[in-house]
């Protein structure tokens, strides 16, 4: 049976590893957000060198959110969230989480079997969130609370943004190494063949 988790930042090995597939979250606190493929590979660099991050995520959330935050009269606006696909992100997430050591990431549509093991050893989930979703996760939205890597433009840089119960989120792969999409593949995998033959059969009448 799912479970429902209000999350409040930092969190604990013990809060993480207690968190199942299934269980719905919202998470309340500082969290880091990018969805740029420059600032992966960056932060990854940062964690094989042991080089600290300008914003410590540790025991914290890195999510792949994108945002656009509004600068006027030396104010700092967050104007939205969204979720980008985290499967574009595989080849530097190990890296990040065993280096870095988020308790949190999430995006949607998960990730492959290294982040997945990486989690497992780091005690670290999966968050999904809801595409689609941004009316409801914009809510949570309460200011910036550091923005670093200038540079890039707004949806690439290391954002850390203040949020008051984010989400819902649904735990998609748990720090045991239990994840959903391993489930989903196996359904389709069953579900192939007779999809297959019932093709077959169509053209045949056709």
């Amino acid at each position: 049976m799912s479970r429902f988790h209000d999350l409040k930042l930092p969190l604990s090995d013990a809060q993480v590893r207690e968190l199942k597939v299934g269980d719905m979250v919202t998470i309340t606190g500082p969290v880091t957000v990018s969805i740029g493929i420059p600032t992966h590979k960056r932060m990854a660099e940062a964690a094989r060198s042991g080089t600290p991050l300008p914003v410590d995520i540790r025991g914290g959330a890195f999510f792949h959110l994108s945002t656009f935050v509004r600068e006027q009269e030396g104010v700092s606006t967050p104007l939205y969230l969204n979720p980008s696909t985290s499967t574009r992100y595989n080849a530097w997430m190990p890296d990040i989480v065993r280096g870095l050591g988020p308790r949190l990431v999430g995006g949607k549509g998960g990730l492959d079997q290294d982040s997945v093991a990486a989690l497992r050893e780091s005690g670290c989930v999966y968050l999904s969130f809801l595409g689609g979703g941004s009316p409801l996760l914009s809510r949570a939205l309460r200011g910036v609370h550091s923005s670093h890597w200038n540079e890039y433009i707004s949806q690439f840089r290391l954002l850390t943004l203040d949020v008051e119960a984010l989400g819902p989120a649904t735990v998609s792969i748990d720090s045991h190494g239990t994840s959903a999409y391993d489930d989903l593949v196996g359904q389709a995998q069953a579900r192939l063949p007779g999809i297959l033959e019932r093709m077959r059969k169509a053209r045949q009448i056709g």
